[in-house]
């Protein structure tokens, strides 16, 4: 299965330019914990970073930081990991292992945003898989005692 098939598709955004405090309330207000930071080129949005509620926690409040001193663009990440959506789910999970992030953007082949998926997301799909496979097994108990009466 392709990861853009399972990928979260409104992702919340934001640009370098915005303050630490308007990126807070923008996580608040929709209820996130983490805003893909983007370049609007032409009408379109190719991801440059990612802030989570953590960096702002450990990164600015923690330091003793002002936050309104701070841009997003000033605590992103600098080394984005990112997915096509035509990467497997498994080739995803591999990736974000080896990189160490627990969240990524979903691109298209042209590197524009399409999506975001994080290992919250892929837990829920794999817990679904697993339970399909064992009602697999619980229904062929099932057709093998009935056959057997």
């Amino acid at each position: 299965m392709a990861i853009g098939a399972i990928c979260n598709r409104e992702v919340v955004i934001t640009d370098r330019k915005t303050d630490v405090p308007e990126a807070a309330r923008l996580m608040r207000q929709y209820h996130v914990g983490t805003l893909v930071v983007v370049e609007d080129v032409e009408g379109q949005r190719r991801p440059v970073g990612i802030v989570t509620d953590r960096d702002i926690a450990i990164e600015v409040v923690a330091a003793g930081i002002d936050p309104a001193s701070l841009t997003v663009g000033d605590i992103m990440g600098g080394d984005l990991a990112t997915v096509r959506e035509t990467e497997g789910v498994f080739d995803t999970i591999r990736y974000m292992r080896s990189r160490g992030v627990r969240r990524v953007p979903v691109v298209d082949n042209g590197g524009w945003l399409v999506g975001i998926v994080t290992l919250d997301d892929l837990l829920e799909l794999l817990a679904e898989e697993i339970n399909e496979m064992a009602s697999l097994i619980s229904r062929g108990r099932q057709r093998e005692a009935a056959t057997r009466t």
